[in-house]
């Protein structure tokens, strides 16, 4: 039997660190804190991004963390700042940030209602262009 998502979801914000929008929005002034998006890059093209953010697809992310994979990325090294997750709703942020807590990374936390949320709240956004098509 398929365990549900909304199940998977639940466990992992049992055992994660939860931030509400409000808190992510005074922490991203922080600069011990580094937000990483990991919403797949047509919704950044579509909705917007959160400035200073990185972004890593939810596919790369455990990848891009790994200091021994070929696709390691510095921004991961850091180990004197927080990093804080987000994707659309806090859906994918939540179970992101459980696989990197059981990878031994850390420290990690999510935001909860995500770029959703966040939007909503009015925190600061940018538009993100797609790469212009050349003929």
């Amino acid at each position: 039997m398929i365990t549900p998502v909304e199940k998977l979801v639940e466990e992992a914000n049992k055992e994660i660190e939860t931030i509400s929008v409000a808190d992510a929005i005074t922490l991203h002034a922080d600069a011990h804190h580094v937000f990483i998006d990991i919403r797949d890059v047509r919704e950044l093209w579509r909705e917007g991004a959160v400035p200073d953010a990185v972004h890593a697809p939810r596919g790369m992310l455990e990848f891009w963390i790994d200091p021994a994979s070929p696709y390691h990325r510095e921004v991961f090294a850091q180990s004197d700042k927080k990093y804080v997750l987000f994707c659309a709703a806090g859906w994918r942020s939540a179970l992101a940030a459980r696989t990197l807590q059981d990878m031994g990374f850390g420290p990690v936390a999510h935001i909860d209602g995500g770029f959703s949320g966040w939007k909503e709240a009015g925190g600061p956004t940018k538009s993100v262009e797609p790469p212009s098509q050349k003929d």
